[in-house]
């Protein structure tokens, strides 16, 4: 007997677990708007003065 074709079929493998909180298409990362090398820059220089103090 093959019991690998009994029971209800699985479902929804292919689905994440969780929807991400700056998901494209989201208020934080709007589709379209990619944004300036500078204002990263400027991201992560405050977030490594943040950390180092």
């Amino acid at each position: 007997m093959d019991y690998g074709k009994s029971g209800a079929p699985k479902v929804g493998k292919n689905s994440p677990r969780h929807a991400e909180h700056n998901a494209k298409g989201s208020s934080k990362n709007p589709y379209g708007k990619a944004a300036p090398k500078a204002e990263l820059l400027a991201r992560m220089k405050a977030a490594a003065t943040k950390k180092a103090d």
